[in-house]
This record gives structure tokens, C-alpha cells and sequence, in this order.
């Protein structure tokens, strides 16, 4: 699609900003302690799991006439099957008529539970996979979690009733490893790979293996386009993470558009609502369930989000990608530094000394 063009249907979409994916942070207690979370999350975390019945609340907030067909919940966390109440939850959201999916790394993900969840009308599920064995459990910090991880994905591609994808976060230690895992997750039927990059906030913040240089992100840039033109069962995408110039449409089905706010909000383990989880929530929470009706706030807050030109300042005063940017997904601002976190478009044209 011409950048114009697309500009003009974004521009339109940001007018609008219908409201059809919603994050549920429903807890931030995990078994893992993942080297790039930016959570925090642990098994004992401070945070008490919002009570289902609270969330439920603020999903009743959305008028009937205001839910589109499409709408998916997505719980996420911390690692959301360490709820008990987790297949209850599934089924009171469908219930309301909403499609409903999950995040999960997979450790507690077994036959039977796939079952349950399928019961409570799970329509999709992601997985994260995070390099061969070595590399994975490296990753996420504890034996055993490529092995529990592969389960779980297995599971999940054998059943055609379920939309389920792969993420991988690339980083230097498993960016070699992408095309064994490629072979591996297309042998075993999965229908999308998504890989994204890291944000250096949360724990991996001063973690320099987390974080490629330009050059190796160029390096993956040309390994999902290449596998793309490939074609073949499994498709293989890039997140919609940050604008890429030259490499937009090649690496994804659509050109870069930061969605945050604008068709998707989150509520957080406290009450706060925002965008995307990985947002900071410090600075750009709108509100509190707690306190404000959910879809008001909606409907009149999230100006940051769906307006972002407070955004150019630091490098992305000058820069000429700027229309197709607007200074990168909003998950790249944190704190209130006038500088961008990172730069993906400089990544590509910029020498290997960037980024």
C-alpha cells in the first residue's frame, strides 16, 4: 500500500479508535524470572491477583452496540494459568459475548488443561519459545521450560479450532539459532511465528546480550523476509514493534501502525487502565477501574496515544520518516526523557555502530 495512502486509513482508524483487543493483567505471579521481562513478575509477587469479578465489571462498561464482532480479551500476566479461577474467567468473558485468548509459557499447559480451556471457548493462545533448549531455558531462567514450552505448542497446533501462534525474542545469544527453530516449530504445525526484539526497560534494561546491534537487526530483517517470500504453511512476521522504512510490508502483512490506544487498552494488576502491558504505566495510565467508568475513559482519555506529536522531540525532531513513525511504538517511551528508548528505522540506515 502507498505510504499516503495508509497514512490516510491510520489517520481515519486513530478518529475512530474502536476498541477491539483488551489486555487483562490478571496477575504478575510467575515460576519463571525471564532475563527481558519488564514486569517484574515473580512467584511471589506483590501484587495479588485482581479479583475476577472486578475485571468483569469494566468489561460490562462496554456498551452492547460498541463491540464489535472481532473483540478479543487477552489475558496475560505473569503467567495467567496460576490462576485457579483461570477457566471460570474464560467462560464469564464468552459469556458476554467476547472472544477470549491467553499468554502463556506454557509450564502449566497440558492435555487436560487445553481441554478446559477449549470448553471455556479459548480462541486463540501464544507461546513463547526463546531459542533452542540452552538458549531457552537460559532465557527464562529455569530447566526444563523448552521442554514444557515445545508441549504446550504441540497442543496447540494439533487443534484447528484454535488460533495459536509462536513468539520468539530475538536477541544475540538465539539469533543464529532462528533457522533450526523455524524448521522445528513448521515440522511440528505451527501456522505463525512472530518475533519481536527486546525493549530495554525491566530486567533487561543493562543486559547487553539482550540488544542487537544495527547490523544484526538488519541481519534479521532479511531472515523473515526471506522466509516470507519462501512462503509455505508457516508464516513468519515481525511484530508491529517500530517502523522499519524499507523493509515495511516485506516483514509483515501491513505497514507499521502503534495500535496502543488507539484499538487496544489494558487492564492492569491494580486497577490502572492503559495500552499495551509493556507501556509505562507511570506515565501514560489514563485511569482506574477503581475509580472511573472503563469505557468512558476510552472513549475521552488516551489524547497521548491517538495525538503524538509531544513525541517529536530529541532525534525524532528532524527525522524525515517522521509521518510514517510518529516516533515508534509508545512501548518505547518510558519515563519522561525526551529521547526515544530505541530507534528501528536508525537500526536500518544507519552504519553497524548504531544502535
Amino acid at each position: 500500500m502507498k505510504p499516503l495512502l495508509f497514512r490516510l486509513l491510520r489517520d481515519n482508524e486513530i478518529r475512530v479508535h474502536e476498541l477491539n483487543y483488551l489486555f487483562w493483567e490478571c496477575t504478575t505471579r510467575c515460576m519463571f524470572r525471564c532475563r527481558h521481562c519488564g514486569s517484574d513478575c515473580s512467584v511471589h509477587s506483590r501484587e495479588k491477583d485482581m479479583p475476577l469479578e472486578d475485571f468483569l465489571k469494566a468489561l460490562d462498561s462496554i456498551p452492547q452496540s460498541h463491540r464489535p464482532k472481532d473483540f478479543t480479551v487477552v489475558l496475560t500476566g505473569g503467567e495467567p494459568l496460576l490462576r485457579p479461577d483461570i477457566v471460570h474467567a474464560g467462560l464469564e468473558i464468552r459469556r458476554r459475548g467476547f472472544g477470549w485468548g491467553m499468554v502463556t509459557n506454557g509450564w502449566l499447559y497440558d492435555e487436560k488443561k487445553h481441554s478446559e480451556l477449549m470448553a471455556a471457548g479459548m480462541g486463540s493462545a501464544t507461546v513463547s519459545l526463546d531459542g533452542l533448549e540452552e538458549s531457552h531455558d537460559w532465557m527464562r531462567g529455569v530447566p526444563g521450560s523448552y521442554a514444557r514450552a515445545l508441549g504446550a505448542i504441540s497442543l496447540m497446533a494439533a487443534d484447528p479450532r484454535l488460533n495459536a501462534d509462536v513468539v520468539t525474542c530475538v536477541n544475540k545469544r538465539n539469533l543464529s539459532e532462528l533457522p533450526q527453530i523455524y524448521n522445528l516449530l513448521k515440522n511440528l504445525g505451527v501456522k505463525q511465528w512472530r518475533l519481536f526484539t527486546i525493549i530495554p526497560i525491566g530486567r533487561a534494561a543493562n543486559d547487553p546480550e539482550m540488544r542487537l546491534s544495527s547490523g544484526q537487526f538488519t541481519g534479521l530483517m532479511e531472515f523473515i523476509r526471506s522466509k516470507r517470500e519462501e512462503g509455505g504453511p508457516m508464516k513468519v512476521t515481525f511484530s508491529c514493534e517500530g517502523y522499519i522504512g524499507p523493509y515495511e510490508e516485506k516483514v509483515r502483512d501491513t505497514r507499521y501502525f502503534c495500535r496502543a490506544g488507539v484499538n487496544i487498552a489494558s487492564v492492569l494488576i491494580d486497577g490502572r487502565i492503559c495500552a499495551c502491558p509493556n507501556i509505562d504505566r507511570d506515565r501514560f495510565s489514563q485511569g482506574s477501574i477503581y475509580k472511573d467508568n472503563f469505557y468512558d475513559v476510552w472513549e475521552t482519555r488516551f489524547q497521548e496515544f491517538r495525538h503524538r506529536e509531544w513525541a517529536r522531540t530529541g532525534s525524532c525532531s528532524n527525522c524525515k520518516a517522521w509521518k510514517d513513525c510518529l516516533g515508534n511504538g509508545m512501548h518505547n517511551w518510558h519515563g519522561f526523557s525526551p529521547e526515544v528508548l530505541q530507534c528501528h528505522y536508525s537500526k536500518i540506515i544507519q552504519p553497524e555502530s548504531a544502535g
